[in-house]
């Protein structure tokens, strides 16, 4: 397919006049072409043209981020409005914690959208400055990276803004709920079994990937006392093998005790905690099961522990002066003696340093269950081995010229290789019997993503760079010369209707919602559950712990943001009995109105309760659709059902179209009176009459249709006399006149 029918098929139809006129400019640099020999000018007025395309998609990218950015400190400031407040009713609470969840939805297919719309318009300019260097045999675009980095069309940039999102809808999901575990937690990973798939994601999808993942699980942030920054997606690890590739092979395949052993960091390079990790394929010592296992040493000791000075009795030492508990110091001796021992017989080296940005998912403190998606993985030589020295000095265990910048451009090409897709891992404690959930399951299905069993980084990154010396490579290098996106599946993935509201595989998640809340009541009328102990699909049973965001998320953008332990705000819905039967009444069950900036919560409650006090008067006008009879029981149960914020507004906006008549009516009235005759007057006083009884009759029905929406009232919200009233009062007036 050429990729100008592929751009127009991916174009976001409201944001069509922002993408690059590819057809513009393919169209130019042929006519030019084909008219007659490509000159300086033709190539200064492309060049010209070109900017100003980059331009406009640039300036458009900054705009809705700007826009995005604006959405999401609202929604933050309204959700540590509800966990401040502590009157709100659990009801009002979880209403507005639906609304805030929504809100945040919407912003999330936003970034996705803004993530294709960037995806697509960079992969037209390479497209087009190829096209441009073929015809003219000029070499523009290497000439034009300058201008690439100027103006970046990068989708790394929306990764705060996913995190910031996954955060706050954590806290919603949730309902403000008080943590119950510890995301340190997820940071030990010695000795546990678990079952590994992984998959490749083409770029054009990853954005979306995350988003569907982030709908389901949080995004895993260890230390949420530390701002986050881009470069703690960051990680590092060097890879060690001998020269006969002795590890690298095993690894192929799959020997019986086959092991993997890598130095590891996260974070920037001047990261003191350096992690030796060895992972052993069918360990002996445990019956035959593969297991991951590693510890911590100080960035200082690394050499000294890989030259033998530093030994494993020597760091249990070490953990026993700081109070180590005893099996910790049991097993971390056990590994780093294990480890060295690899060192000495099999004479390993460092071979291959592996960088990516990882975003993690897990339930914190939960490790049932991890997923995570690595971005931006690159592959650098570490070895010696062609006689080029990358080490300095040539002992050190890695090099110091490299730092977490990706794509790392002052790299010798010879020395790196980028790999051109993303790689997302599910991970399942088998041991625990977990099970993928039903999402789970539906998106490593779908079109998204694509399996690559048993890939591995370092096993990739050898057989790249050490080819010639391998006798066996991996399976997957075939994968590579295919195209590996698939045809979108119609109902999976994050869509927009016709008219472009969000649609998660093919439904409206108000929908997705609704049907576990009515679920829910289906069960409570049948009295086989209670609200407290149900949970829906996708809702853990124990609520995880949910961050309290604190600052902004502009300054997050600046240098990052804290995640301190939230504290709890509000009761939990699900404790809070349904009422029905005699004597029920639905008072204050419509969720608070949302503050603007240095807005009170106190004065909406305060105005809530009086518009309660006074709704008597009209209870004896239009009484609330009950038996007169307090002591007669329903046959029907009455079961709370949300009303939207717009309803209100569609209210106030039929309130404010009658008032709007009656204005231009009083000012045609004040105008007869004024410079008319007798008879203009007679009509200008009949013109008032008529506009003060319509401005009183609106009033009626905007405060009757409030109480009615209020109360949940089945009945007609339609005006069946007032129309035809106003019509015949006017016709009235003119005849007189």
């Amino acid at each position: 397919m050429k990729y100008g029918l592929e751009l127009q098929q991916n174009i976001f139809p409201p944001w069509r006049l922002s993408y690059i006129a590819y057809d513009v400019l393919k169209q130019e640099l042929k006519t030019r072409q084909l008219e007659h020999g490509w000159t300086d000018q033709d190539e200064a007025e492309f060049v010209q043209l070109l900017d100003n395309e980059l331009a406009k998609v640039y300036d458009f990218v900054n705009a809705k981020l700007s826009e995005i950015d604006a959405r999401i400190m609202y929604c933050e400031r309204t959700i540590q409005s509800l966990q401040r407040n502590q009157s709100t009713t659990a009801e009002m609470a979880n209403s507005s914690y639906s609304m805030m969840d929504e809100a945040l939805t919407e912003i999330l297919f936003d970034v996705n959208d803004l993530s294709r719309f960037t995806r697509v318009n960079y992969t037209a300019i390479q497209k087009i400055l190829k096209k441009h260097d073929k015809w003219t045999h000029l070499n523009l675009k290497q000439a034009y990276v300058a201008k690439l980095r100027d103006k970046p069309l990068d989708k790394q940039r929306f990764d705060v803004a996913i995190i910031y999102i996954s955060a706050l809808h954590d806290i919603c999901r949730h309902r403000g709920r008080p943590p119950t575990g510890n995301s340190a937690a997820g940071a030990d990973q010695n000795a546990f079994e678990r079952a590994t798939a992984k998959y490749w994601i083409h770029p054009d999808n990853i954005t979306e990937v995350k988003a569907i993942i982030m709908l389901h699980l949080p995004v895993l942030i260890f230390n949420k006392n530390k701002k986050y920054e881009s470069s703690d997606s960051a990680i590092s690890s060097v890879y060690f093998d001998n020269r006969n590739y002795d590890l690298y092979t095993g690894r192929l395949q799959r020997d019986e005790g086959s092991e993997a052993i890598r130095f590891r960091w996260y974070g920037p390079t001047d990261s003191k905690n350096i992690f030796i990790e060895r992972k052993t394929h069918h360990a002996a010592w445990l019956d035959g099961a593969s297991v991951k296992d590693r510890f911590r040493l100080d960035e200082s000791q690394v050499n000294s522990f890989v030259d033998g000075r530093l030994t494993a009795n020597a760091i249990a030492n070490d953990l026993r002066q700081k109070n180590a508990d005893p099996s910790t110091i049991d097993d971390v001796h056990f590994i780093a003696s294990g480890v060295q021992e690899s060192f000495r017989d099999k004479q390993l080296e460092p071979m291959l340093r592996v960088f990516y940005n990882r975003t993690a998912f897990q339930l914190p403190g939960d490790q049932r269950l991890r997923i995570s998606l690595d971005t931006d993985m690159t592959f650098i030589r570490e070895d010696h081995i062609d006689g080029r020295q990358r080490r300095h000095p040539a002992t050190n265990w890695r090099r110091n010229d490299l730092g977490v910048d990706p794509p790392f451009d002052y790299v010798s090409e010879s020395d790196i290789l980028r790999f051109p897709y993303a790689v997302l891992e599910t991970k399942l404690q088998t041991h625990l019997g977990q099970e993928p959930p039903e999402w789970l399951t539906k998106l490593i299905e779908s079109h998204l993503v694509h399996e690559v069993p048993r890939f591995s980084k370092y096993l990739h990154g050898a057989s790249h760079f050490y080819r010639e010396r391998l006798p066996l490579l991996p399976w997957w290098l075939a994968e590579l010369n295919v195209d590996i996106r698939k045809p979108r599946s119609e109902h999976i993935g994050l869509t927009r209707s016709r008219s472009f509201k969000p649609l998660i595989d093919g439904r409206y998640r108000r929908a997705m919602i609704e049907e576990t809340e009515r679920a829910n009541q289906q069960a409570i009328m049948d009295h086989h559950g209670s609200p407290a102990t149900l949970v829906g699909k996708g809702t853990p049973s124990s609520p995880p712990s949910t961050p309290k965001r604190q600052g902004s998320f502009q300054s997050a953008k600046k240098g990052g943001f804290n995640l301190p332990w939230s504290r709890p705000s509000t009761p939990d819905y699900a404790s809070v009995p349904m009422k029905t039967g005699p004597g029920y009444q639905s008072s204050n069950s419509l969720p608070l109105p949302l503050p603007e900036k240095g807005g009170d919560w106190r004065s909406s409650r305060t105005l809530q309760d009086q518009a309660s006090k006074g709704s008597k008067w009209i209870e004896k006008m239009w009484g609330d659709g009950r038996s007169a009879d307090e002591g007669s029981t329903y046959k029907r149960q009455r079961v709370k059902v949300r009303v939207e914020p717009k309803v209100f507004f569609a209210n106030e906006r039929t309130f404010i179209s009658w008032l709007q008549f009656c204005a231009l009516l009083l000012t045609v009235a004040l105008s007869l009176l004024n410079f008319g005759d007798s008879t203009a007057r007679i009509a200008g006083g009949l013109f008032i009459s008529i506009s003060a009884l319509v401005s009183i009759y609106a009033l009626y029905r905007f405060e009757k249709r409030a109480w009615m929406i209020n109360r949940r009232i089945d009945g007609r919200y339609d005006d069946l006399w007032g129309p035809a009233v106003l019509c015949t009062l006017l016709i009235a007036a003119l005849a007189v006149s």
